[in-house]
């Protein structure tokens, strides 16, 4: 190209930038032709759109383009305005070069699907997969030639697409230092994000702040943009690879940064895919809940059969513990008694639920266990605990021990064991293993042979992810299913192994009890649009008496703890307080004895993200429906129209509310209402949630 005609003249001047041009008073005619031309002549306006795939219905279209310098980069567009702008795509290699630029399209495939698929337990029975799948092929124009696909599955509500790399002689093996995918947000928004790679791993309070504050940020992060149009980006299927994390880049970009391990984040041989990474779009908030894009990127059931595993409740010895009443290690304080766990398995048998959970019943937990999980013994109960007495004495009761595994991140000292510790579980009727891995993020302990060097592992690193598959496959084996606690994220692998049923994975309830400060009251509203997202959560609710360690308030009022059943969905809900509590508010606990926790459909009726919620979800195989709605700390009514009903039926609503005057703070947080209504299809419901508050609804049809 010409030089600029500034230089020409002989002005010694420098070459002015393309904005100073523009901004130039008096610009001669050849200045301007000379900022046409390198405009024209620009990589920016010399890429090409070479591929393009639309969602079923049109409204979403995915667009990738290649620019002058062979760079491949994706837009996403709704109804024509831009969700996604240009947006980079490609790796870095630790053992090769770049893959970026000098590529060319090399063939592309288009292909429809439209099936439906049903979950063996979930937040709804039947699931549609409906997407357009765009499949584009790009090779190097010049050196090795290396090959790879980019795979686009574009649905009604959101955009999935992964990287899949062939075998081939110039890439054997991948050390991915980097992935450049890119999220360039295409609209002002406010963020909904908790930070990545900090030392309590997940367990932060969520951050609100504009797009262009987001630090370095866990998935799923929500948006909102500032027209209302809510995003979230997450991943699909994180298997033997790194998690995703999120750093903000410039104008609205969100670049993705991988768990750190070495030598690499991520070390795979081809062929490989990696996750999907996903962008859920809605008009709605409620929209992002209701999603299945997640699920439906996933590998269907590779374990059969799974009607072992029995979506129920659970109580246990872990709320005393947590309010340092009893105690995990051995001596006067010991929980995990033979006395102690008997009087939970009494209280869960007399009330209907399936499981008593138990921490502290195993060798390792005296002294300091968090920084010695090597001491854990998976196979030997304490001696004040009659492990198989109790098990039989449960069974003849119809109810089931829940196992407890926390490993204090000696994660490889765990797995030398896990096997014999599953086929001991099975044999006791143990059908639940709780997991835990507590240490502070970047601390997992990972010892490849036994007596050999002990190395540093992330919570979310590609090592993690296999481990965590490792487990559940294990278990899967002996029927037993998968609660991890401190875990790696969600990515919707329940549906290819049905026996992984929750995680914690966020600050949970137990914060009530010694956190300072306690989860505050838009918190749980704010997880329901955020680590929900994801997948089900083991958030331990039912903390009716309110009140954690040294009396400490817990920012919630009554009717709120019964919503939590119902808002903060898993197949498997701890009824957490003591069984005392529990007497205290028998028409509370009614509730929860009743509450369904599997179920047919699932709807958001109302919602804004951290503000408020309500859900109504239909028990799975029966004609019932529970409502739960959840506020933040300012009152008000929610207007719930209630058409999801059956036509031509009457119901039974059983209304658990605020009291008249009830607040999140001090004595209030008691005032509390059951009152029963009859209502149809077609009726609109009026519920005042007060500042912290909630209600619960269970809708009975009536005969006739």
């Amino acid at each position: 190209m010409a030089a600029h005609p500034c230089h020409r003249r002989g002005d010694g001047n420098p070459r002015p930038s393309l904005r100073g041009c523009l901004q130039r008073r008096g610009a001669s005619k050849a200045c301007v032709g000379w900022l046409l031309a390198a405009l024209l002549l620009s990589p920016l306006a010399q890429a090409e759109t070479v591929a393009r795939v639309a969602s079923p219905d049109g409204r979403i279209e995915v667009q990738l383009d290649l620019n002058g310098e062979g760079r491949l980069a994706y837009r996403v567009l709704r109804d024509g305005k831009p969700v996604i702008n240009d947006s980079r795509l490609g790796f870095i290699f630790r053992n090769g070069r770049q893959l970026l630029r000098n590529l060319r399209l090399d063939g592309q495939a288009n292909t429809r699907a439209d099936t439906t698929w049903e979950q063996p337990w979930g937040e709804r029975r039947y699931v549609r997969d409906h997407h357009n799948e765009l499949r584009a092929h790009f090779v190097e124009k010049d050196g090795d030639h290396r090959r790879f696909d980019v795979v686009f599955r574009v649905f009604d509500d959101g955009v999935g697409f992964r990287y899949e790399v062939p075998r081939q002689p110039a890439l054997e093996q991948a050390q991915i230092v980097q992935e450049l995918t890119e999220f360039a947000i295409a609209r002002p928004a406010t963020a909904w994000w908790i930070p990545a790679l900090e030392w309590n791993r997940a367990e932060y309070l969520y951050r609100r702040t504009s797009l262009a504050e987001v630090g370095l940020a866990q998935t799923p992060l929500t948006l909102r943009t500032d027209d209302g149009l809510h995003l979230s980006i997450h991943e699909a299927a994180l298997v033997d690879y790194a998690g995703m994390n999120l750093a903000r880049g410039g104008d609205g970009q969100l670049r993705v940064m991988l768990t750190p391990g070495s030598p690499a984040p991520v070390v795979r041989a081809t062929p490989f895919a990696t996750p999907w990474r996903t962008i859920t779009i809605s008009e709605r908030a409620g929209g992002l809940v209701e999603s299945n894009l997640t699920l439906n990127l996933n590998e269907p059931n590779k374990l059969g059969e799974v009607s072992w595993f029995k979506p129920s409740k659970y109580v246990g010895v872990w709320w005393s513990l947590h309010l340092n009443q009893q105690s995990w290690a051995t001596g006067q304080e010991h929980g995990a008694t033979t006395e102690n766990t008997r009087r939970m398995i009494d209280f869960a048998a007399a009330n209907g639920f399936r499981g008593v959970l138990v921490e502290g019943w195993n060798l390792g937990w005296d002294g300091d266990w968090f920084a010695n999980g090597w001491n854990f013994d998976f196979r030997k109960p304490t001696p004040d605990y009659d492990l198989t007495g109790l098990a039989a004495y449960a069974a003849a009761r119809g109810v089931h021990l829940i196992g407890h595994h926390e490993t204090a991140c000696a994660v490889s000292h765990y797995e030398r064991q896990m096997d014999s510790a599953f086929t001991l579980f099975r044999q006791l009727g143990v059908e639940v293993v709780k997991t835990g891995y507590v240490c502070d993020a970047g601390q997992i302990e990972r010892q490849d042979t036994p007596g050999g060097p002990i190395l540093r592992e992330w919570h979310e690193g590609q090592w993690m992810s296999n481990h965590h598959l490792r487990v559940v496959r294990d278990a899967a084996r002996h029927h037993v299913a998968i609660d991890a606690h401190e875990p790696i994220k969600d990515t919707g692998l329940r549906r290819t192994y049905p026996n992984w049923v929750a995680r914690e994975g966020a600050r949970g309830m137990e914060y009530n009890a010694w956190g300072h400060p306690p989860n505050p009251p838009e918190h749980e509203v704010t997880l329901v649009f955020t680590r929900l997202l994801a997948g089900p959560m083991d958030y331990t609710p039912g903390i009716v008496s309110l009140t954690g360690r040294d009396g400490q308030e817990i920012q919630s009022t009554l009717a709120r703890q019964l919503a939590l059943y119902v808002g903060i969905y898993s197949p498997i809900q701890m009824v957490a307080d003591l069984p005392e509590h529990y007497a205290e508010h028998p028409q509370a606990f009614q509730f929860i004895k009743d509450v369904a926790v599997d179920w047919d459909e699932s709807r958001v009726l109302a919602g804004e993200v951290g503000e408020y919620v309500a859900i109504a979800r239909k028990q799975r195989g029966a004609p019932l429906w529970f409502v739960g709605a959840m506020n933040d700390r300012h009152p008000r009514t929610l207007a719930l129209a209630l058409e999801f009903l059956d036509p031509g039926k009457r119901y039974r609503a059983e209304i658990y509310r605020d009291g008249e005057g009830a607040d999140w703070r001090g004595p209030a947080r008691f005032r509390f209402v059951r009152e029963e209504k009859t209502v149809a299809r077609g009726d609109v419901l009026s519920l005042w949630l007060a500042a912290g508050g909630g209600a619960a609804i269970r809708l009975v049809p009536l005969d006739g």
